[in-house]
């Protein structure tokens, strides 16, 4: 029986059609002495420590928390939810970082019947207002003081009231200023608690028969959250996902990555014992569906990063065995490893001379004793020690969020470290496809999930593309987990869906055929706006957003992304922006790695400007920069190769609004920023 095959027919305690609180009391039954959440001493004040609720972790080091005591923390918080106003469909958002009670606070809302609305740690001021008022939150859940203030620095504004606000740190002296009582509402404003305090407000309340018709009273197809979209294409739209959108797609993940029977021993998967290391955004639906749900439906343990700058340290202390993450991530990670182990020219070397042999034995289908011999040494000079700086434990991380280099991905596959990468969005809860543990193919997004019908519209891509193997078009997808449209807006929804005849007739469409999966066979297709390769083995490859696409004023279509991926593993480019839509050539914006520029310019004994823009302008490093973007020219056609480029001193970042918050790049606003830059680039010379 192929994998495929054992995939679709797997299923345990795990799987099943149900709301998510209801998943979740039933996984914290079968593993109640399992450790359900690690969590970091001296980072928060945290009001649950506070209220005596959970026991403070060290300084610098992690407790647990068992499945049963979190249990116990989330049904009192869904009773305290219940005694300051939440009702069956009361929008509750959460506005805070990743961190143990986010994930506390979401199953403990849904238990109460509410639908979880989710807002950025890093939104500015018209943000929240905006993503407060769209859904009608009635309810906020706020991370610390600093949030609570811009929360009630927007509320008299808001064309609804808020019932309640609720911090997950202790706030000291309260909104008001005086002090305040652990379990009283914040002096100053009565409608702030703390979480400690809405702790102790539900123990008192908590009635297990209550508690059990809320869960009742909730069905599979309720509204669970509203997930709004990044922005990088408009106004972000609120995305309607079902209990049952997101409980369809952790079993459609859980059986690509479960420990199946039919599985070999050395596969690995995830299960009761796997550790996950949780750090990107739970406001967004890929760690909230594949660092949350799907671990926390298999009984495994979550642990709470500090912050993405603590990683390396965090890794170490949890030794997880998976962890998810973006593509960004995975790249400074590597930069990161590279670096360590290249602190002399000598070790620099053997780094290389190891990668190179590392990426050799994984390409290859029968590597001899010479190359095995010569992997088993790279592993133990350099690949080992990679891999115990990262826990010692991990056996393979996801990629999602973005396009994942090829080069990066085959890099990370020879320090035996795989990275899996997937693809999905929003409104896909998200997951459309991921690679198997058991035949990963670097390049590809993998194939289909289980229960997954996808069409491919090959109207929207030029001929350019006609000699590329399998099929090539805009995915179109139909299963359970896609979502029913969004938020107050009819309109978006049209434009998103399409009926069955509206397909044309040239339309490849593969996946799971109606009559395997449940669901109407005329339902509409949903429109991903996202070109791939449907290849002759089943598996898909990501190729470009289709509004990204630049078209040449020659004609030609370039896709920026894998250009840009190219650079992804490069030492000396930090970040890349390939441009060219209406335009005669490619051009790019390239942010240096100045720290590899310096490195470069002192052992070639170059006197580099003291300023970054000096750097960026200096004759010597625009030619050292010009070799490597030769380098990347070669893997393309001639009308797709960077014909000319500036190095910009600016990096892209959340703090100046052009990464959103999972990291990808907001295009419009980068070419804003540097349209002087971009004219440059285009004068004739």
């Amino acid at each position: 029986m192929s994998w495929q095959e054992a995939e679709r027919r797997f299923a345990d305690d795990a799987t099943a059609r149900e709301t998510l609180p209801r998943t979740f009391e039933r996984s914290a039954a079968r593993n109640a002495d399992r450790v359900a959440q690690r969590y970091k001493g001296g980072v928060y004040d945290r009001s649950l420590v506070a209220a005596g609720v959970i026991d403070p972790a060290p300084d610098g080091d992690y407790a647990g928390l068992t499945y049963a005591e979190m249990r116990t923390i989330v049904r009192n918080l869904a009773a305290g939810f219940r005694e300051v106003g939440v009702a069956d469909d009361t929008r509750l958002a959460i506005y805070a970082g990743t961190r143990m009670e986010w994930a506390q606070v979401d199953f403990a809302a849904l238990a109460a019947g509410a639908v979880v609305t989710t807002v950025y740690a890093s939104s500015s001021p018209s943000q929240v207002r905006y993503l407060l008022e769209d859904p009608e939150a009635a309810v906020v859940v706020v991370e610390n003081r600093a949030l609570l203030g811009e929360v009630l620095d927007v509320r008299d504004d808001l064309a609804h009231d808020l019932d309640a606000i609720v911090t997950m740190d202790e706030i000291g002296g309260g909104a008001g200023g005086s002090d305040a009582t652990v379990g009283d509402p914040a002096a100053g404003d009565e409608d702030v608690y703390s979480l400690g305090g809405l702790h102790e407000l539900g123990a008192e309340a908590f009635e297990e028969a209550a508690y059990e018709s809320w869960l009742d009273s909730t069905a599979v197809d309720d509204l669970a959250s509203l997930i709004y979209t990044s922005g990088t294409t408009g106004q972000p739209k609120g995305v309607r996902l079902t209990h049952g959108n997101f409980r369809s797609n952790v079993n459609q993940c859980y059986r690509r990555f479960a420990d199946r029977p039919d599985r070999d021993a050395g596969v690995p998967g995830i299960s009761a014992e796997s550790t996950t290391l949780s750090f990107l955004p739970l406001a967004h639906v890929f760690e909230r569906l594949a660092g949350h749900y799907m671990m926390f439906t298999a009984g495994a343990t979550v642990g709470y990063a500090e912050s993405p700058d603590t990683l390396r340290e965090d890794f170490g202390l949890v030794r997880p065995t998976t962890t998810t993450s973006v593509p960004r991530v995975y790249e400074k990670l590597y930069d990161a490893i590279r670096d360590r182990a290249s602190e002399s020219s000598v070790k620099q070397r053997i780094f290389e001379w190891a990668v190179a042999v590392g990426r050799t034995h994984h390409e290859v289908d029968d590597p001899g004793p010479l190359l095995d011999a010569k992997r088993a040494l790279a592993d133990r000079l350099v690949f080992s020690s990679v891999r115990e700086a990262l826990g010692g434990n991990v056996d393979f991380f996801i990629s999602g969020g973005g396009s994942l280099s090829a080069e990066l991905c085959a890099l990370y596959h020879a320090m035996d470290l795989p990275i899996l990468e997937g693809y999905g969005l929003t409104e896909t809860s998200p997951v459309i496809a991921v690679n198997p543990p058991e035949e990963p193919k670097v390049g590809t997004i993998g194939p289909p999930v289980v229960d997954t019908e996808i069409a491919l519209d090959g109207r929207v891509v030029g001929e350019e593309v006609a000699d590329v193997p399998g099929d090539v078009g805009e995915l179109l997808v139909r299963g359970p987990q896609v979502t029913t449209g969004y938020w107050n807006r009819p309109d978006a929804t049209r434009e998103a869906f399409s009926a069955h005849d509206a397909l044309p007739e040239e339309a490849v469409v593969a996946g799971a055929p109606p009559g395997e999966r449940d669901g109407d066979p005329e339902e509409p297709w949903f429109h991903t706006g996202d070109i791939v390769q449907l290849r002759p083995d089943g598996y898909v490859a990501f190729r470009e957003r289709a509004k990204q696409l630049l078209v040449l004023s020659t004609g030609k279509n370039v896709a920026p992304g894998p250009i840009e991926d190219r650079f992804a593993a490069n030492e000396f480019v930090e970040q890349c922006v390939v441009l060219g839509d209406g335009r005669k050539f490619v051009s790019a914006l390239l942010v240096p790695s100045f720290e590899a520029v310096e490195a470069w310019a002192d052992a070639e004994g170059i006197d580099l400007p003291a300023d970054r823009r000096g750097i960026c302008r200096d004759e010597r490093v625009r030619e050292r920069f010009w070799a490597e973007v030769d380098v990347v020219n070669e893997a393309f056609e001639p009308y797709e190769r960077i014909k000319r480029f500036r190095l910009v001193e600016e990096e892209f970042s959340e703090e100046n609004d052009l990464l959103t918050p999972t990291m990808k790049k907001k295009r419009r606003k980068v070419l804003d920023r540097f349209a002087d830059e971009i004219e440059l680039i285009y004068e004739e010379k």
